[in-house]
């Protein structure tokens, strides 16, 4: 377990959790809880043995309410632009771990909050969640990637109306709109993320890592180049000994123990 002071990570059997820890201010993103932030992502990404990643919020209030906005009254243009640069990198870096990533919406999930959780490859929330990207009625924009995930998950029309209006939603709109995989009362919200990072872990590794990377790489291209992707990945895949270990498994009629070789 790596302990900052904003930041929290425990890990347990494969299944790593980090904490946006600042409840008493809503899990706001402040410079120093991006700086940590970044600073263990880094470190996840060179854990050989993390299978998961469960991101969420201290307390039961929020996941994050965004970025501090009574620090940013203080900043300089350079040093806003560099906190900018830091929230778009923690989105950035969830997204392109290679490892599964599942963000515990506990509560509000607002402006660079939602963007960290639109980042994440699934999205399971508490139904007296709340998300929005406000920013416009603020004066500026979604810029922690919100304006380009948003359409690519839930269609350019309905990204537009909730960025343009800069409204909340609740829990059960935003698994309706597609936002979030799933909603489930407060009490139960760990729980069932733990089982789904759980299910995720038991399956092969390299496996779950390669169709990460086929999904994300092919979505952003044409059918053709992404088919193309898939097949070099599936072949990288027949030379690892988890493939040989899945078919001994199935053989054998026992559930595989696979290694991530």
């Amino acid at each position: 377990m790596a302990n900052f002071q904003d930041i929290l990570v425990e890990k347990q059997d494969g299944v790593i959790l980090l904490l946006l820890n600042r409840a008493a201010k809503m899990n706001a993103l402040s410079m120093s809880l991006c700086t940590e932030a970044l600073e263990a992502i880094e470190s996840i990404k060179a854990d050989s043995t993390a299978r998961v990643l469960i991101v969420t919020g201290a307390g039961d209030k929020a996941f994050s309410a965004g970025a501090d906005l009574k620090e940013r009254r203080t900043m300089t243009l350079d040093q806003l632009k560099q906190h900018n640069r830091k929230i778009f990198g923690i989105a950035l870096e969830l997204e392109n771990l290679p490892i599964p990533t599942i963000a515990a919406i506990n509560g509000y999930a607002l402006a660079g909050g939602l963007e960290i959780a639109l980042a994440c490859d699934l999205r399971i929330a508490s139904e007296n969640a709340q998300m929005g990207l406000p920013e416009v009625t603020l004066g500026i924009l979604p810029a922690g990637g919100g304006t380009q995930r948003l359409p690519r998950l839930i269609g350019k029309a309905r990204a537009k109306e909730l960025i343009f209006t800069g409204r909340r939603i609740g829990a059960a709109e935003a698994e309706r709109l597609g936002l979030v995989n799933k909603t489930v009362p407060p009490e139960m919200l760990m729980k069932e993320v733990l089982e789904l990072a759980q299910t995720i872990k038991t399956n092969a590794p390299l496996a779950v890592s390669g169709a990460k990377q086929a999904i994300n790489a092919g979505y952003e291209t044409d059918i053709q180049t992404g088919f193309v992707l898939e097949r070099q990945i599936q072949y990288a895949l027949y030379t690892t000994r988890d493939w040989q270990e899945g078919l001994a498994a199935f053989n054998e009629n026992r559930k595989p123990v696979y290694k991530g070789e």
